[in-house]
């Protein structure tokens, strides 16, 4: 494949997974800063605060069932097709959120008019990230496919920049601008995006991964069936390993918006721009540790960051404690920028050298998604709850921090580094895996 036809598989990852993530971050930022008083109306504002984070963390449930509806398509149709309607769905549940009339205009119908978009967003972002990750890493050379397999996971936190970005240039709005008019731009501003990520998708050719299977005549009829029968244990493992890469990133980068503003008194623009710089490093760093882990292993990486995650914890809410702009700033960069990134850059990569290609877009996307609607969705809930019942203290949710991260190096023990083969014969050189392999294969036959 010639560079022009490469680089344009990474535009086509990059930018579908960017828009996704915008999307999907202007939910929960807003949920903190507009939702809680638009919205889920209450008398108490902490209880609005919480249904607003509520109604951000059911789409995170809803994302498995997003993820085994298009994986099951990605997995026997394609995963250029199944990119498409992702991202469809997404761009419109996003748009009309836009759209909706407030609490005070049509009353209960507001919050359960946002609550069936937001579903609606956790069904596309269920499927989009398996198949952007997989249109990248299924292309990748053997020596580069940590770095391939880093540049979907940039569209993380590109998104979130153009989220905060959005945002922060409407909070300098005046209050009563911003809460009427001014939060909603960045929302229907997302339409042309869209339009703009199922252009450069057009293009995009199957994988070569998925033209062997479909080649062989091994497609599974039901990939989620194959998937929990032969490889559970692999979907157990991406399920822990995903927890701290998704836990401690919501808090640092969504819950930190609602406590630094209402607890210590920050400015909501101070903080989203500490969210904003941060995710700039992390998005310069990301490649790096991607293409670092084509010559050390994923696994050395991921460990080393998720005991980077261990040891800053309490340092972390220590730092924002001092009320100091300074502080907030660096706390965050090192939490968000630096430690973070390592483990989010090799993540996916690592993920789909786990799995056969018959079924690996169902494998990876059941344990990302499951991970992330266990542990990421429910991050800011669980802090804000914490919060609430401990009297304002950040011990608790500094301990479920770690918490966090012993989950993930205890699912990643057993893992086996695979860096160095070739993607298409890894669960042929899996010994462990010979007889399960066998058996799928005479099950795909009959």
């Amino acid at each position: 494949m010639d560079s022009k036809q490469m680089r344009k598989i990474w535009i086509a990852s990059l930018v579908g997974s960017s828009i996704e993530w915008f999307d999907y971050f202007l939910y929960g930022t807003v949920a903190a800063l507009v939702f809680n008083q638009l919205f889920f109306v209450t008398e108490d504002p902490s209880v609005g605060t919480i249904l607003a984070y509520a109604s951000f963390a059911l789409a995170f449930f809803i994302r498995p069932f997003g993820g085994v509806v298009f994986s099951h398509i990605g997995d026997r149709i394609g995963r250029k097709k199944t990119l498409v309607i992702t991202l469809s769905l997404m761009g419109i549940a996003t748009f009309g959120m836009g759209l909706l009339p407030t609490y005070q205009a049509i009353g209960v119908w507001a919050p359960i008019l946002l609550i069936t978009l937001r579903l609606v967003q956790g069904l596309g972002i269920g499927g989009e990230w398996g198949g952007a990750l997989l249109l990248a890493v299924e292309y990748a050379p053997k020596e580069k496919r940590g770095l391939y397999g880093a540049i979907p996971q940039m569209g993380v936190t590109i998104g979130m920049v153009l989220g905060t970005v959005a945002l922060s240039i409407m909070t300098l709005l005046p209050e009563g601008s911003f809460m009427t008019w001014g939060w909603r731009i960045p929302f229907i501003f997302s339409a042309l995006l869209v339009v703009f990520g199922l252009w450069i998708r057009k293009g995009i050719d199957e994988t070569p991964s998925f033209k062997k299977v479909k080649e062989s005549g091994e497609i599974p009829k039901l990939p989620i069936v194959d998937t929990l029968k032969f490889h559970w244990r692999e979907v157990l493992i991406a399920i822990g390993a995903k927890v701290v890469e998704t836990a401690p990133f919501y808090i640092f980068g969504t819950f930190v918006v609602s406590y630094a503003t209402t607890n210590l008194g920050f400015s909501r623009t101070a903080v989203l721009n500490s969210v904003m710089i941060a995710t700039i490093v992390t998005t310069i760093l990301i490649p790096i540790m991607g293409s670092l882990s084509d010559k050390v292993g994923r696994k050395k990486l991921y460990v080393g960051g998720t005991i980077g995650m261990i040891v800053f914890a309490f340092p972390y809410f220590w730092m924002i404690q001092q009320q100091s702009v300074v502080l907030l700033v660096i706390a965050t960069v090192i939490g968000l920028g630096i430690i973070w990134s390592p483990i989010t850059a090799v993540l996916g990569t690592m993920f789909s050298e786990i799995f056969d290609a018959k079924v690996r877009y169902t494998g990876i996307t059941l344990g990302y998604q499951i991970g992330a609607a266990l542990a990421g969705g429910t991050a800011p809930l669980v802090a804000a709850s914490l919060m609430l019942k401990f009297n304002g203290s950040y011990v608790p949710v500094a301990c479920y921090i770690i918490f966090t991260a012993v989950i993930s190096l205890l699912a990643i023990w057993a893992v086996k580094d695979r860096s160095k083969e070739h993607l298409d014969e890894i669960s042929m050189n899996d010994s462990e895996g010979t007889a399960e392999t066998s058996k799928a294969k005479e099950l795909s036959h009959i």
